[in-house]
C-alpha cells in the first residue's frame, strides 16, 4: 500500500473488530474502532478515515437510521463507506459504496478492503 492508511471499524461484535484490526494492522493500515454508531461517527469526523466499515445492526435498530449521516460523513471526507447487513426480503440494496450481506467471511471482507485501500474499488457513499 501506498503511504499510511487508515480504517475505522464501527461493530458491537468485539470479535469482529478484533479480527479486522489485527488482519489489516498486519498490512501497516492504522485501525480505529468503535462498537456504537454514535461514537464511531465521531471518531470519522476527527480522524478522517480512508474507508470506514459499518455493521448497519450496531445499534441494534435499522440500519437505516444510520445510514444517512454515514454517506453524509463519507463524500465530505472522501472515505470510502463499507456497509455490513442483512438483506431483508423486498427491501433494496442500500446504493453505498459497498455492500457485503451477512452472513459473511472475514478473508472475502479483508480483501475487499484492501482493494479499496489501494485504489481499486473505490467508492462514496449515498443513501437512498
Amino acid at each position: 500500500m501506498v503511504g499510511p492508511r487508515s480504517v475505522l471499524i464501527v461493530d458491537r461484535s468485539e470479535e469482529t473488530r478484533e479480527v479486522l484490526a489485527t488482519a489489516l494492522a498486519r498490512h501497516g493500515v492504522k485501525v480505529l474502532s468503535a462498537s456504537l454508531p454514535l461514537r464511531g461517527l465521531q471518531m470519522a469526523r476527527q480522524h478522517r478515515p480512508d474507508l470506514i466499515v459499518l455493521d448497519l445492526e450496531s445499534d441494534g435498530h435499522d440500519g437505516e437510521l444510520i445510514c444517512e449521516p454515514y454517506a453524509r460523513q463519507s463524500r465530505a471526507s472522501q472515505s470510502t463507506l463499507v456497509m455490513l447487513g442483512n438483506l431483508r426480503r423486498g427491501r433494496p440494496v442500500p446504493p453505498v459504496g459497498e455492500f457485503v450481506p451477512k452472513p459473511y467471511h472475514y478473508g472475502p471482507l479483508i480483501r475487499k478492503i484492501e482493494e479499496l485501500l489501494l485504489g481499486t474499488g473505490r467508492g462514496y457513499a449515498r443513501c437512498a
